[in-house]
């Protein structure tokens, strides 16, 4: 795998992968759908976008590579499900191995970071914003992408 497919736990090592910046790609790995959101190239504010169903590795790499070309993706940021207590159960072993999947099919560097709590903020911001429950149900994986995205941008310009 080259330079760009690397995955790491380390905000300083993904750091490293990308000394311009460049716009980032956030994901919320779900059972059945992929949450996406995007940042702007300065790293300042991440934004919820589609919810993709999830299907075969090669379909979803599809996709996601289209998407990467057309917004100029420069790397990757994936939710790692940790337990409450910090471990790592099944769930999170299987977003470590579609995250490298991932990094060496679109040869970008990928952070994995911790989504504790990111669906439960999320959901609570929706709430907030008094958006229906049928609405929350079809945008939570977006916006929990967007809660991820914003505290790797924000860990990494601090």
């Amino acid at each position: 795998m080259d330079a760009g497919g690397i995955v790491t736990d380390s905000a300083a090592a993904f750091d490293e992968q990308l000394p311009d910046g460049g716009v980032l790609l956030g994901l919320d790995l779900g059972t059945r759908t992929i949450g996406l959101a995007t940042c702007d190239a300065g790293w300042r504010f991440a934004t919820a976008g589609k919810t993709l169903p999830r299907g075969k590795f090669t379909a979803d790499c599809g996709k996601l590579r289209e998407l990467v070309q057309q917004r100029s993706i420069k790397g990757l940021v994936i939710g790692l499900p940790r337990n409450m207590d910090g471990r790592e159960g099944p769930r999170a072993q299987a977003s470590r191995a579609y995250a490298r999947n991932l990094a060496a099919a679109l040869a970008l560097p990928v952070l994995l970071w911790d989504e504790r709590w990111s669906t439960a903020s999320a959901e609570a911001a929706m709430i907030g914003q008094d958006m229906s429950r049928a609405k929350r149900a079809e945008r939570i994986d977006s916006h929990a992408a967007a809660i991820i995205l914003q505290g790797a941008i924000d860990t990494l310009t601090n």
